[in-house]
Parts: structure tokens; sequence; C-alpha cells
């Protein structure tokens, strides 16, 4: 359950005009009046869910941090030179999870955001485990026919199974690539079997940390309608402690945001998911960073990228 992070003893004193006060608990914390869905480009969406974790749990607690350390950032963006949240921010309600079965939990999670990209809005997924990513990329792959995903994280994601399930983390990019095209980028771990697989079906994988900047031939690879799935652990652990399966070895912060800012000035951004916090496992720092990088990639699609 999402709250506020605002003590009893400090809105009472937080009192003007008789009317207790206090910032809402919204990304950014954006008045949810001005920022309804209607009203809203961009739909957040929690889903505090970890149930197929296989290392060290904690990423159900990431939607609530990153929306908490969102309410700390100035609204202006430096390097856009504008508020992204002009387009409009709607924080939708926690996805409650379903902890008894991952393909159910995954079905949850593309109900919810069928209706979102129905909308023509921006999906912004905040997780959890990467599972989640799964119905979410498939929903609006429903609404935007001929849609590519690229999939950002530090592993490969493309078991057929694993530890007794089709629908966890470690099978999140090729539930997907069932799907619709993918391309995997970052990609700094992978067992044998996804070695093969990815070979077989001729997925583009771009390994390592991307310190020779192939945006281009990962832009290439890319269909005009483009989900962006953004596991945090993309990022070398010394910029983002807080995930549940480190690996060293990955981008940095300003790679990242480069790459991300080219697909969307060469592609559409339909949405994203940025999954895997795990605020426990590092300092504070790492839910800003998680909530910035949100945040920047609502700002691309909305206001920088193609949109038609």
């Amino acid at each position: 359950m999402l709250r506020p992070y605002v003590c009893d003893e400090l809105a009472q004193l937080i009192d003007l005009g008789g009317a207790m006060t206090s910032l809402p608990f919204t990304f950014l914390g954006l008045d949810p009046t001005e920022n309804g869905f209607d009203r809203s480009a961009v739909v957040v969406l929690p889903v505090p869910y970890d149930g197929t974790a296989s290392y060290r749990a904690g990423a159900r607690e990431g939607p609530e941090a990153v929306i908490a350390a969102s309410r700390e950032m100035e609204d202006y963006d430096l390097e856009m030179g504008c508020e992204p949240c002009s387009a409009g921010i709607h924080t939708a309600p926690s996805l409650e999870p379903y902890l008894a079965s991952p393909q159910e939990m995954a079905e949850r999670v593309k109900e919810a955001a069928r209706p979102i990209a129905r909308a023509g809005k921006l999906l912004a997924l905040l997780g959890g485990d990467h599972s989640v990513s799964i119905g979410a990329a498939l929903a609006m792959a429903e609404a935007h026919p001929g849609m590519s995903v690229l999939y950002l994280d530090a592993h490969a994601d493309f078991r057929d199974a694993y530890q007794g399930t089709r629908w966890g983390h470690a099978s999140a990019a090729r539930r997907i690539a069932e799907a619709c095209p993918l391309t995997l980028a970052g990609v700094r771990s992978m067992a044998l079997e996804e070695a093969q697989a990815l070979k077989a079906k001729g997925v583009r994988v771009f390994s390592g940390s991307l310190a020779d900047e192939p945006w281009d031939a990962i832009v290439a690879t890319l269909s005009h309608d483009v989900y962006i799935s953004l596991d945090l652990d993309v990022l070398d652990p010394s910029v983002m402690a807080a995930v549940g399966t480190p690996e060293p070895g990955g981008l940095g912060w300003q790679p990242l945001l480069r790459l991300l800012r080219k697909v969307a000035e060469a592609r559409r951004i339909v949405g994203f998911d940025v999954v895997e916090l795990a605020p426990r496992e590092g300092p504070a720092a790492c839910a800003y960073t998680a909530a910035k990088l949100a945040y920047k990639l609502m700002g691309y699609a909305t206001l920088v990228g193609k949109r038609a």
C-alpha cells in the first residue's frame, strides 16, 4: 500500500487556514486533481511485486521508494530546458500483487496496462522484479501492432523456464520476444541455454558496457513504435547498487541517457518500465536516480521524441 512519507507530528505543523496540507503521494508530488487520467499524457503504474526474485528480494519496495524520491526532484529538467510534467503525469493506484502464480500476475499487469495503452497514454510502469514487464509489453503490443522492445538488462532473461515457472524474471525477455521483435542491450551475463536460444531466434544482443556507443546500430534494430524495458542493473553497480542481481561492468549514467534520447529522437516511445530497484540493497541515492531516470524517459518520450 502506498502511503505518504509524512509523519503525523509533521503534518500537524503544516496547518494553513485550518486545513491540513501535505504533499500528495504521487510522482513528483503532483496534484492528482490537476493530473487526472484524461488530462495526462503519462500514466505511472506502480507494481510492487517480486514474487519471482531468485537472489535478493526487495524489488517490491521499489515503486514506493521511486515515488517518494521523485517528490524531492525539481520539475524543471536542465538538459531538456523544460518541465516534462507539463504534459501531465497521472499516478495510478498501486497494482495489488498476486503471489500464487507468476503467470496470473503477468495477466493482471496486462489487464491493468491495457486501458492505458488503448487510451494512447505513455505507460510508465514502476516495478517490481522484471517479470512485471511481460504483461505491460504484451498490452502495449496489442495496442501498437508492429511495436518492438528495447530490453536493457545486465542479464539476458531468455531462459524458457527457471525455478519452476516460464513467467519469472529470468524468462521475461523470452516471453516478450514471442509476441514482438526484441533487442537486448547492456547484457553481461547469460546461461549457455540462453546464448543458444538467442542465436537460434536471431535476437540482436549488444553486450557489455556499450563503451563504443553503438547507438545507431541499436536504433536500427527497432521499429517505429518502441517499448523500453529497463532493468536498473543495466547500470554499473557503482551507479546503481540497489538491485537484486548486480553485475559489474555496466553502463554509466550519461551513456544510458544518450542511448535513450537517441531512441526517442529516431523512434516513438509508446511506453516503458523501470524495474528491479531493491531499496534496502543500496543508498537512498539509488531511489532518486531511478526516479530521475523515469522522469527523463517521460520527457524524452513526450517532449523530445516522435509522437506520430
